[in-house]
């Protein structure tokens, strides 16, 4: 039996800026429109990420490209993919209809600019994280810890997304902008990290900070990069599920999700190489756990804690 997937994070849009590829099926794509229905997935966000080597004045072009991509590409009439800017269409999506919506990983390209949220929430953006991992004039990220943690202007992105009912991710946050954002957000989020009780990496979560998340009700959305997993090389499906277990001992059972980030990592669990293959870590889940939870991990969970 397939479960339908629920993938709160890929890059695909990143993808288009460097290539001409066909959305449909092209081998370049982890997540294209072939591989999204041969894993199940029901509805798979698609982050605008700005490469941190292109120049300041030229990330917002970059911005806009991928908003140009997303409409052109991804939810072109005949794909039968349907552009989400409300939760409550999730729920309307036909049998043979997968839903996408819009995040931001970075507000870099607002510049400051309090306008630009009211934009690209206009664009049917539902989900944004304040830094990638650098520090920018809303937050610090864990690449980049100039000890401010969230700053004015990114309490304010926060409140408007309260207002909004669009999540705040806390992803790629240095740990005082993640601890101002559990103390500010209505509608915490981690899109794509794991334990780092398992495998020290910046990008992952302590057990404190899981417990907090846990404590808000925020979905905690395990990524599948191998980097994040496990510190040695030869990393399987077995091993990602570690950080499941892990997170469920702390209590976060009803919170787990998934958060692929196909599409911006090079390197790939064995088993899980493309979004084609999100089954087979379903498959696994089944062995260890059972089926109303393993339903949770896949999509329920999301589904339960979606703004209403």
């Amino acid at each position: 039996m397939n479960y339908p997937i629920i993938d709160l994070h890929c890059d695909v849009l990143l993808r288009f800026e460097n290539n001409k590829l066909n959305f449909l099926d092209s081998k370049h794509l982890d997540a294209n429109l072939e591989n999204l229905r041969a894993g199940h997935v029901k509805v798979q966000a698609f982050a605008i990420f700005i490469s941190p080597d292109i120049p300041k004045q030229d990330k917002i072009k970059s911005a806009l490209r991928q908003i140009y991509y997303f409409n052109n590409y991804v939810i072109s009439p005949g794909n039968h993919v349907v552009h989400i800017k409300e939760w409550s269409q999730i729920g309307q999506l036909k049998e043979n209809e997968i839903g996408a919506f819009l995040t931001i990983e970075g507000v870099d390209f607002f510049e400051g600019d309090i306008k630009m949220w009211h934009i690209f929430k206009d664009f049917g953006v539902l989900n944004i994280g304040l830094t990638w991992n650098f520090s920018n004039e809303a937050a610090d990220g864990v690449g980049e810890d100039l000890a401010r943690g969230v700053t004015s202007f990114g309490r304010e992105i926060i409140q408007l997304n309260n207002e909004h009912k669009i999540f705040t991710d806390v992803s790629h946050l240095s740990e005082k902008s993640f601890w101002d954002v559990m103390e500010h957000a209505n509608y915490a989020i981690a899109t794509h990290s794991n334990a780092k009780a398992l495998c020290d990496h910046p990008r992952n979560l302590t057990d404190a900070q899981i417990q907090a998340m846990i404590q808000k009700k925020a979905p905690i959305h395990i990524v599948y990069s191998p980097q994040f997993i496990k510190q040695s090389g030869g990393v399987t499906i077995k091993d990602l599920l570690h950080h499941v277990d892990h997170i469920c001992s702390l209590g976060g059972k009803e919170l787990i999700g998934l958060g692929s980030d196909f599409d911006g990592i090079s390197e790939k669990v064995h088993g899980l190489e493309t979004a084609a293959q999100h089954q087979n870590l379903i498959n696994e889940m089944l062995k260890l756990y059972p089926e109303e939870v393993v339903k949770g991990f896949a999509y329920q969970n999301f589904l339960n804690h979606c703004p209403k």
